[in-house]
């Protein structure tokens, strides 16, 4: 074991989406950034690829939005589809990009921004007084006690490194995805939109297709429910078969199986966890924050949440800047800003009861039709200022028949 490296401002482990947009924020402002990750850069991520509005304003702030346009499939609405067929677009400032090739993207940000990248994987905090002031890092065979003022976690869903810091209130994920991609230059132009799938077929899930950049699509399934809660942070899978769901939304969405048949699957489908609500771990702890979907940032309901990652990566970096030298402050100020958006995350958690009741997907798309009000509503719901949860609620409900 290599001996104690010089302190950093920051150490940050997890170079995604909420890594690197911390990274950035804090090394533009001049402090010592260490960014390290268990993968090489560019490698590849689970995820539906859907830039909604709060992703391009996390990017706007981040001043990286015009490159990532440049990059990106862009797209004007999400087309909801339920069980019966019907349809309604919901416009909105949307677009594509693999996670690939956005991540990537990130990174390079963070370090033209100033932070060093090394690739090392995470295995312990460094622990002096009930404090946190570095981590025990394995890079290949070496492994390295580096030291920091603050440790921030970003390191995505799955529990393990969660489990080492002392974090993990919860094992098991929220929900489960699998997704592939597929070449289809023949459906270019034919589908245009973020397509989102309700159907008993696929319950208690959804299935997706999202047109990506030159001539690819992003089709997947999602279960936002996966798992029972057994209490004690454990859990079980419930009886849920995601390539089952995924085959079972091939042959019922006709797009879906005309995608199939006429393109190339690129690769294979993978699956992943998401953690979802803010919910699954502890924010904070002396001289450590945990940001991204680590401190699940992920939507429930849509299991959208790129722009949720950065949007707390960047809250976990002004906590930083405003209280460099008071943890006390720093974390207050860190916690109060993951509350303050923890109602919006448990609006999401109600309406993901469409996942379970593909009917009420029927019944919007049914008034929404009706309802230039309703429609307006629902594009709120993508631009974060309509509640998701009350278009599902009894209110909600009863409301749509006087529309």
């Amino acid at each position: 074991m290599t001996a104690p490296a010089s302190p950093h401002d920051v150490l940050i482990i997890g170079a995604g989406p909420a890594g690197s947009a911390c990274a950035r924020i804090l090394a533009q402002a001049g402090l010592d950034v260490l960014l390290v990750d268990q993968h090489p850069p560019g490698r590849d991520k689970i995820c539906g690829d859907g830039l909604i509005p709060d992703a391009h304003k996390a990017l706007a702030r981040l001043g990286l939005l015009d490159e990532v346009m440049r990059r990106a499939q862009p797209v004007s609405h999400v087309g909801c589809i339920g069980p019966r067929g019907g349809r309604i677009d919901v416009p909105g400032t949307l677009a594509v990009l693999p996670r690939k090739e956005l991540d990537a993207l990130l990174l390079q940000a963070a370090r033209d921004g100033g932070a060093r990248f090394e690739q090392a994987r995470f295995e312990a905090p460094l622990e002096e007084d009930g404090r946190v002031v570095g981590a025990r890092l394995k890079r290949g065979d070496d492994v390295a006690d580096v030291r920091a003022r603050w440790v921030v976690l970003a390191t995505g869903a799955v529990p393990k490194a969660l489990t080492a810091a002392g974090m993990c209130e919860r094992h098991t994920p929220s929900g489960v995805a699998l997704r592939g991609y597929v070449k289809a230059p023949k459906l270019v132009g034919k589908i245009t939109a973020l397509e989102v799938v309700w159907d008993k077929a696929v319950r208690p899930g959804y299935g997706w297709i999202f047109p990506a950049p030159d001539g690819h699509f992003n089709i997947g399934v999602g279960v936002t429910d996966s798992h029972r809660d057994l209490g004690g942070g454990k859990g079980r899978k419930k009886d849920v078969n995601l390539r089952a769901i995924f085959d079972a939304f091939v042959a019922k969405y006709e797009p879906a199986a005309e995608l199939m048949r006429v393109g190339e699957l690129v690769g294979d489908l993978k699956g992943a966890p998401l953690r979802c609500t803010l919910t699954g771990a502890r924010w904070t702890r002396p001289g450590l924050l945990v940001t991204g979907e680590a401190a699940g940032s992920t939507y429930s309901f849509t299991g959208e949440g790129i722009g949720k990652a950065m949007e707390t990566g960047m809250l976990a970096a002004d906590a930083l800047l405003a209280h460099r030298e008071d943890d006390a402050a720093a974390r207050a100020r860190y916690e109060a800003s993951l509350l303050a958006l923890k109602p919006k995350f448990d609006l999401y958690e109600r309406a993901n009861r469409v996942n379970a009741h593909p009917w009420l997907a029927d019944l919007l798309i049914w008034r929404a039709k009706k309802s230039p009000r309703l429609l307006k509503r629902m594009s709120g719901v993508l631009n974060e200022t309509s509640n998701p949860g009350n278009l599902v609620s009894l209110k909600g409900l009863s409301r749509l028949f006087l529309e």
